[in-house]
């Protein structure tokens, strides 16, 4: 029902009961209630469970018991946390080098091209379609020391092979590497839409000043794309201090914990050695670390933008 008010000109209008809103919206509400009844059983109740967990000892056969902060005090006074948090952020810092600038590198030059456009993003986002396992185990057979792809095209340049995943001195990087080709797909093509968005007149103003490739870059396209940039320089730190399927199953967090991850460690504790507590309470630090990062993050680049 619709009750009329009357307004100064003489003109009624309708306003409609809250109730007859919702109706009109169920639709809407149902595929929202849906999304929420995802987060809420796969991203919000695992938190929620993760931080009970760090202070219990559970093992999900006896009853669990509380211990207050043993679990933390275990993890931390285990040699291999140190290395694991240290691993972590040099991963992410390669990764940023790697994983951050190469994608954008790529995208300039294929907004620039005119031909087989369609053809080259398809090549370039074809490793993000492999599933992880399969391009972790196609990279292992190129570090392969015997032989292996890379060892081999060193021999053919006249240079001694790598023992890429068995010395200390290149395994992280080996995973950085790894980790770049499966995820170069996506950020190039994020790339590419941001750059795309760009007015054509900004690039035409700043080559009749004279301006060069770089100068143009400089001046114009990294302004022009900077909110994209820092949304996917969080979202790259995010993700890479998150790195474990490469250490899984390409070098087992060795040789010597050299690429030994947290949440690899976090594995550890949970599958290998049994203490869920343990492990969850390392999940508990690297999510407060990453809630920390991020609002810190989002706080300056607010800042300065």
């Amino acid at each position: 029902m619709t009750v009329l008010q009357s307004r100064p000109g003489g003109r009624r209008t309708g306003r409609r009961r809250p109730g007859l809103a919702v109706r009109r919206n169920l639709t809407a509400y149902g595929f929202l209630s849906g999304a929420l009844i995802c987060f809420a059983f796969f991203s919000w109740y695992p938190m929620v469970r993760e931080f009970i967990l760090s202070f219990q000892k559970n093992n999900f056969v006896d009853p669990p018991v509380w211990v207050g902060l043993d679990n933390f005090r275990t993890v931390i006074q285990d040699p291999a946390f140190k290395s694991a948090w240290l691993n972590t952020a040099m991963f992410t810092l390669l990764a940023l080098v790697c994983g951050y600038l190469v994608p954008f590198v790529i995208a300039l030059v294929l907004n620039e091209l005119r031909h087989a456009r369609g053809y080259l993003r398809f090549v370039v986002y074809l490793p993000v379609m492999l599933p992880p396992a399969v391009s972790v185990l196609l990279f292992k057979w190129f570090y392969d020391p015997g032989p292996g792809l890379f060892n081999q095209i060193l021999g053919l340049a006249q240079l001694p092979a790598l023992s890429w995943l068995d010395s200390k001195d290149t395994a992280l990087i080996s995973l950085v590497i790894v980790s770049t080709w499966m995820n170069l797909g996506s950020g190039t093509l994020i790339y590419l839409a941001a750059l795309q968005t760009v007015p054509g007149e900004l690039y035409e103003a700043a080559e009749l000043d004279g301006a060069g490739v770089l100068r143009r870059i400089w001046h114009v396209t990294i302004p022009q794309t900077r909110l994209i940039l820092l949304v996917m320089l969080l979202l790259q730190v995010i993700a890479t201090m998150q790195v474990f399927v490469e250490p899984y199953l390409l070098t087992g967090g060795g040789p010597e914990d050299a690429t030994i991850s947290v949440v690899y460690l976090m594995y550890q504790y949970a599958f290998n050695y049994g203490n869920f507590g343990g492990g969850s309470a390392l999940g508990l630090m690297l999510m407060l670390v990453l809630v920390v990062f991020s609002a810190a993050y989002l706080r300056l680049s607010r800042d300065n933008t």
